[in-house]
């Protein structure tokens, strides 16, 4: 048996012997094993660790130009043409002019951060955001660039974030998923399921949710029906058991079963989890839900709040649905369509994160918000829309361990580059998983001799200006 980092030939072992329940006599063994740490991943509980993660994606690629990357020089050069050596058009679309923010900025909290008028409830918690504006990203089509921010990887089949989150955290509360994907009530973004993967990796596939009303459809059984049912999952557990111990490893199996117990499993727990009418009126009210334009993305955001309170250990919510025109994807209409977007999530968001604190989870959960790439600072030809730019983009984080208050990186004046601190995709991922505890080159899972890792062979470094 190996347990010497960097692969995670233990964690297939480990995971084995829990499929065993109490039979086997070696829990406690595996317990003790499965606490080892790689080199260099911390080996004590830090109060500052984060114990969830939510990402809030914004399906389509959000302008960092209009919300936190002010650029003021664009207000000189508005209507010009650009000069500069970086290829700014994706496909076979004409970049047109330069093209100036139409929405103010203004300094916000004690920390003077600056961010767009687009989110006003958003700003008045600007003390706990930590903006990256030096992102990059390989590609600039959706398809490739929703992978990278989602896997890592810019093909199909690569596991998700959140698969690898669950497989570094191993067990935990067994009465609801681990991972769960929250899409907008308009559609899902393009590629599908890939963007939440579970890859090769031993665990458990992610619950999917579109209607925060009726997240899931769990049957009442009779108490009988319930008994007999015990009795069979119960027969199941011990002829895979007995499977297990002549057959060669299979990850992909392992994870199929994992899934037929966790949907048994749910019927107890999901119901008192998703029920929003225990939810006093005032804090439906600071969620939005009472407002058209925010209701839906408030409901996902309050459910995500109950079912991390609950052990839930990643939750991801999408903005923005399946067609182009539902989406940040701001061709044209940039003015309106950042408008609409916003104006659905601000005050969503911000009741989160004040719910997070109000519930004692912030230290304990690290939050994310971004899209898969960011906007030109230029006009489309004939449009009054931005294209793709993956050259320089922002995000941001807060919760856990990140110091908020603060702006990391910078892009070149007029939006178009990362120049100042550049951050990778995978810089951020392996960001997400140190504050987790996790470290990233020690994350790896052994595919039949093939090593899989969420970063990959791409060189990258925890972003450490993010954490307190």
């Amino acid at each position: 048996m190996m347990i010497a980092c960097p692969t995670h030939t233990l964690e297939w072992t480990r995971r084995r012997w829990l499929g065993w329940g109490g039979h086997s006599g070696l829990l406690s063994l595996v317990a003790m094993l499965g606490n080892t740490p790689c080199p260099g991943e911390h080996s004590e509980q830090r109060p500052s660790r984060a114990t969830r993660v939510v990402f809030f994606f914004m399906n389509g690629g959000p302008s960092h130009i209009d919300t936190f990357d002010p650029k003021p020089a664009l207000a000189h050069l508005d209507g010009t043409n650009y000069t500069g050596e970086v290829n700014i058009n994706s496909g076979m679309r004409v970049a047109g002019t330069l093209w100036k923010s139409d929405f103010k900025f203004q300094r916000c909290g004690e920390s003077g951060l600056e961010i767009s008028e687009l989110y006003p409830e958003l700003s008045r918690r600007a003390d706990d955001l930590c903006i990256i504006r030096s992102m990059h990203t390989p590609s600039s089509l959706h398809a490739p660039a929703l992978l990278q921010m989602n896997t890592g990887q810019t093909r199909l089949g690569a596991a998700s974030l959140g698969a690898w989150i669950e497989y570094a955290t191993g067990p935990q509360e067994e009465s609801l998923p681990p991972f769960v994907v929250m899409l907008d009530h308009r559609g899902g973004p393009i590629n599908g399921h890939g963007n939440w993967s579970t890859g090769k990796l031993p665990v458990s596939s992610p619950a999917r949710i579109r209607s925060p009303e009726h997240p899931f459809e769990i049957s009442n059984a009779s108490d009988e029906l319930a008994m007999d049912e015990t009795r069979m999952q119960e027969l199941l557990r011990k002829l895979n058991s007995s499977h297990l111990g002549r057959a060669a490893p299979d990850a992909q199996r392992q994870s199929r079963d994992r899934s037929y117990e966790l949907a048994w499993r749910m019927r107890r727990g999901v119901p008192e989890a998703v029920n929003l009418s225990r939810e006093t009126l005032e804090t439906q009210q600071r969620y939005g839900i009472h407002r058209p334009e925010s209701r839906e993305f408030g409901l996902r955001c309050l459910l995500a709040r109950r079912m991390l309170e609950r052990g839930v250990r990643y939750v991801q919510i999408y903005s923005g649905g399946g067609a182009q025109r539902d989406t940040w994807d701001s061709h044209g209409g940039n003015v309106e369509r950042h408008r609409q977007f916003a104006g659905e999530t601000d005050r969503p968001i911000a009741a989160f994160l004040e719910d997070l604190r109000l519930t004692g989870l912030w230290d304990e959960t690290l939050v994310i918000w971004g899209g898969e790439f960011g906007r030109t600072p230029t006009r489309e030809a004939n449009t009054n829309g931005r294209d793709h730019n993956p050259h320089g983009f922002s995000i941001w984080l807060a919760g856990g361990p990140i110091r908020g208050g603060q702006a990391i990186g910078a892009t070149d004046e007029l939006g178009i580059e990362a120049v100042e601190t550049p951050c990778h995709v995978a810089d951020l991922h392996a960001t997400i998983l140190h504050a987790l505890g996790k470290d990233h080159s020690c994350l790896n899972y052994d595919d039949h001799g093939t090593e899989l890792s969420l970063t990959g062979t791409t060189p990258c470094r925890v972003i450490t200006e993010a954490l307190a």
